[in-house]
């Protein structure tokens, strides 16, 4: 039995998210039916996170255990074959018997694209907010680096899948600008459910005047989601780093 790992990369529009979902497309069901037509047998696919729907991953990694013995350089080509146009399949990987895509990550980061511009662009829809009032990227930044370190999280996290704890560790959490568009990258250990957009949403608050940066950790420290800002909507969000101690999966 081999132990394959995928890199793939995802436009999530279409779909209800990463996981398979018993009345709605997801990502993980579609792939998984590329897979077995082209290994001959039903597969199981572990992905690295749960993205919601509507998120894109511009990096993703799933693994799978399989009895074919399909050459490892050929199954990119073979799976995308099978895929829609939307779904990609980079590279596989064999690694060892104990590799898990989720339990074995170190560590993820996300991106939220925000257009910033008087005018919306077409183009941007489904992949950018929209977001006409001018941001001050400095000042986003300054509030951005508030949410960096070992905190409870939970005051940015929405009602949804149980953990056994909310405290997670931020290693950075940064915006940039490159014309109209803003990027904040949040790299850490773990993410809860709409970690990132409402840390997005609570930034836009600070930048729209309902509470300054020095105030993010206390809203933090306070565990109370509504004190926080929105959770901003999901298709402005990219999973776009993923690390691994296997550095063939981290390229």
């Amino acid at each position: 039995m081999r132990n394959i790992a995928l890199k793939l990369t995802y436009n999530g529009t279409a779909y209800h998210g990463w996981q398979v979902q018993k009345n709605a497309a997801s990502v993980c069901e579609t792939l998984q039916k590329a897979i077995s037509k082209v290994c001959g047998e039903p597969v199981h696919l572990t992905g690295c996170g749960r993205t919601d729907a509507g998120v894109h991953a511009e990096r993703y990694v799933a693994n799978f255990r399989t009895e074919s013995r399909i050459p490892i350089d050929r199954m990119p080509y073979a799976i995308n074959t099978h895929t829609p146009e939307d779904i990609a399949v980079r590279e596989a990987v064999e690694v060892g018997e104990d590799f898990n895509a989720i339990g074995s990550c170190v560590k993820k980061e996300y991106t939220y694209r925000i257009y910033n511009s008087r005018f919306k662009n077409p183009f941007y829809v489904n992949r950018a907010y929209f977001y006409p009032k001018r941001l001050d990227e400095d000042f986003l930044n300054q509030a951005a680096h508030m949410f960096v370190g070992t905190h409870d999280f939970r005051a940015v996290r929405s009602v949804g899948t149980e953990t056994k704890t909310t405290v997670r560790t931020i290693y950075w959490c940064d915006v940039t600008r490159s014309g109209d568009l803003l990027e904040l990258r949040v790299c850490a250990d773990g993410f809860l459910y709409n970690m990132v957009r409402a840390i997005t949403g609570t930034l836009l608050y600070a930048a729209e005047g309902k509470f300054a940066p020095e105030d993010i950790p206390a809203i933090l420290e306070s565990g109370d989601r509504t004190l926080a800002g929105p959770t901003v909507p999901p298709g402005a969000l990219y999973l776009t780093r993923i690390w691994y101690e296997d550095e063939r999966l981290n390229e």
